[in-house]
């Protein structure tokens, strides 16, 4: 993951690279998918990994929608 501070940064950065832009969202959704990702606790006897099923609703839930996203 890389950090820029504009989508138009972003392009810039693309176009100096040779790339194609990817999938760009907030800061605050990245915090958000973090916490959620990795505030259970993994040590709990309980703990499973989540389904593909519960990955892509919780992406969903956060606004990470679209091709990039699909774990299908």
């Amino acid at each position: 993951m890389l950090l820029f501070r504009s989508e138009e940064h972003v392009n810039r950065w693309c176009a100096v690279w040779g790339l194609a832009p990817g999938a760009a969202f907030p800061l605050e959704t990245a915090w958000r998918l973090a916490k959620a990702w990795y505030e259970p606790d993994r040590r709990r006897p309980e703990w499973r990994r989540p389904t593909v099923e519960e990955t892509e609703a919780l992406l969903t839930e956060l606004g990470l929608t679209g091709p990039f996203w699909a774990l299908h």
